[in-house]
């Protein structure tokens, strides 16, 4: 995808240097900073704080953080592998990735990164050409009327390495003439959706609206959603699914109010060995998140004010209207 007329992805491996670069989305949109993962910590650093977030990305950041411990030589695969599952707990798809590095045998971390990360460019490529044909049949009904899609979080190019899961179908649709407009949840308290899903899709030319998380349900009581598609960090096996904190809200109006609601995510983001997403470990996240305003020192509560602040939520699959993945539409 573009930021200012130039192509960019979110994660990158420059062979004339050996080096590994990345888009530092803590500061996002205020300032584009490209930043080096020149040693494990490095890694280490841009996973724990959010440098690099969205599920399938944080997979492709921790396998090229493995490649870049591996060049100090300092720590064994084993060594690296147990700190980085430890940095971000709920998204399996850090863990799927360091299993994948662990077990490239005979081929060296580079390259094993690498075909992670293009593994996971194809994914979301795929993803977006399931997706692009449930917002056709949409379309089709709605007359040459926009397709007003909600969406919770960023599940966009910035949470993988291109593309998107829940916004690659949206890119498609526009890029194929569909009449589309996005509601934006702003995404408290980190403020994803305002800060990089606004700013994705203003990028690439697709209309959206920003609201606050709590006025999905009235948009969808008055009929102005046709569609909620979100991201997801893990999916249990039954089905459940573990998302940005507030999906469960989403799905609930969704569900009263008969609007359909689609999961997009890679096959990585399964967790067979999960059997339901209440067993799922929910990352509890620094008080300061919620104190101050994302990315910024301003603080919107009294000093001594107890907060507590779950990463994520589960939306139980009963809710769910189906998924996207490479795989097609279930």
């Amino acid at each position: 995808m573009k930021i200012n007329s130039k192509h960019y992805s979110s994660i990158w491996y420059t062979a004339s240097d050996d080096r590994v670069l990345y888009i530092d989305q803590t500061r996002l949109p205020w300032e584009l900073i490209i930043r080096e993962m020149k040693t494990f910590d490095d890694g280490i650093r841009a996973i724990r704080d959010m440098e690099v977030r969205g599920a399938p990305l944080i997979g492709v950041a921790a396998a090229f953080a493995m490649y870049a411990g591996s060049r100090s030589g300092e720590l064994s695969a084993g060594e690296m592998a147990e700190q980085l599952v430890a940095t971000r707990p709920t998204a399996v798809n850090l863990a799927w990735a360091v299993n994948l590095m662990l077990q490239g045998t005979g081929q060296s971390l580079l390259s094993k990164a690498l075909e992670i990360r293009q593994l996971e460019l194809d994914h979301a490529r795929r993803i977006g050409e399931h997706g692009l044909v449930l917002i056709e049949e949409i379309a089709g009904r709605k007359g040459g009327e926009p397709v007003n899609i909600l969406t919770h979080c960023n599940a966009g190019w910035l949470a993988t390495v291109d593309y998107g899961t829940a916004l690659a179908p949206i890119y498609l649709a526009h890029d194929q003439g569909i009449s589309v407009h996005v509601w934006v949840d702003e995404t408290r308290p980190r403020n994803q959706g305002a800060r990089l899903t606004a700013y994705e899709l203003a990028g690439h030319g697709i209309p959206c609206t920003l609201i606050v998380d709590n006025a999905g349900g009235q948009l969808m009581q008055e009929g102005k959603v046709d569609l909620v598609l979100v991201g997801a960090d893990r999916i249990a096996a039954n089905g459940d699914v573990v998302n940005k904190i507030g999906t469960y809200l989403k799905a609930l109006s969704a569900f009263d109010n008969r609007v359909p609601f689609y999961v997009a995510a890679p096959s990585s983001t399964f967790d067979p060995a999960m059997p339901t997403a209440m067993d799922v470990p929910i990352e509890e996240r620094g008080d300061e998140e919620v104190l101050c305003f994302a990315g910024t020192d301003c603080r919107i509560a009294r000093e001594g004010t107890r907060v507590c602040n779950p990463g994520f939520d589960v939306t139980p699959v009963r809710l769910v209207t189906g998924y996207l993945t490479e795989n097609g539409r279930k």
